[in-house]
């Protein structure tokens, strides 16, 4: 699994290396999205969409432009969420955040074309058109109002009170689980994969989005700060699934929701790699 993961976040950083070189006056605009983009992390989203890509008969080359792209929108949201009018970052991925490097208003700026670009990659795929026209929609679908973007408003609405057990997956299902699942599904749809493959993705995402949530949260109290690349005891007062239930039940909820993942992939022949890769997830420190 590890080979296999190496290859596919390999492939994601060769292309994204070759992103936003441009020659034009905005060059500090290029240097701030290319300073976020390049920062490192799990590639976990583009790896998600390459490996779905090929399960479903394709080529992992073939969600290359997908891949970058919710990589793209998961990138400018991490430079959103660290400004402070939002979650007052210093450091992310074990670097000072973008705009303690380049100024609120270019971190601003530099998570705005990010997004931007993300659908300018989702049009420039070699695939037949019904499905960039699909994977359009969906992006678009789970990092706008009704996916991510209504998560964070949803989470910065519930700081002031403690939230009930709906709430609380309201929040994380759109705010985390939202941009997995498109990773997912923008796999099944550049292989041109069937419906019920489609179905088997939305599964296995959303129950692979929850446990990663809750290990997130875990990790912000039981984590090292040098190893996770941010610091730790963040979100204390926020309304996480450690203040709702507790390390311990969290710890055998991230089980249960690991099984439910690996679980949808039965329909395929061989999903080896995303059942390991949904496991290894559970028990990260990083």
């Amino acid at each position: 699994m590890n080979e296999k993961m190496k290859q596919y976040a390999a492939r994601m950083e060769d292309y994204l290396a070759q992103c936003f070189l441009y020659e034009e006056p905005q060059k500090k605009l290029f240097e701030a999205m290319r300073y976020s983009l390049l920062a490192g992390g799990k590639r976990i989203r583009p790896v998600l969409a390459q490996a779905f890509c090929e399960l479903c008969g394709g080529k992992a080359d073939d969600a290359l432009c997908f891949a970058a792209g919710v990589e793209m929108v998961h990138t400018y949201s991490l430079i959103h969420d660290d400004l402070p009018c939002m979650d007052n970052d210093d450091f992310r991925r074990g670097k000072p955040t973008s705009h303690r490097v380049y100024g609120e208003a270019t971190a601003i700026l530099a998570g705005d074309g990010l997004l931007t670009a993300a659908f300018g990659q989702l049009a420039k795929a070699e695939l037949p058109a019904e499905r960039i026209v699909e994977a359009v929609k969906t992006l678009s679908h789970c990092a706008g109002e009704l996916g991510m973007v209504g998560g964070q408003i949803l989470d910065m609405a519930a700081e002031e009170r403690l939230c009930t057990e709906q709430e609380v997956l309201n929040i994380q299902s759109r705010k985390t689980g939202a941009l997995i699942e498109a990773a997912c599904k923008l796999g099944v749809i550049a292989a041109g994969g069937t419906c019920a493959q489609m179905l088997a993705a939305q599964t296995y995402a959303r129950c692979l989005g929850l446990a990663f949530q809750i290990r997130d949260d875990v990790l912000d109290v039981i984590g090292d700060a040098e190893k996770l690349g941010k610091a730790t005891g963040m979100d204390e007062n926020k309304n996480t699934f450690v203040r709702l239930y507790g390390i311990e039940a969290c710890q055998s909820l991230i089980a249960q929701k690991t099984e439910e993942a690996v679980a949808a992939l039965k329909t395929f022949e061989d999903a080896s790699f995303l059942c390991e890769l949904a496991e290894s997830l559970s028990m990260r420190f990083h």
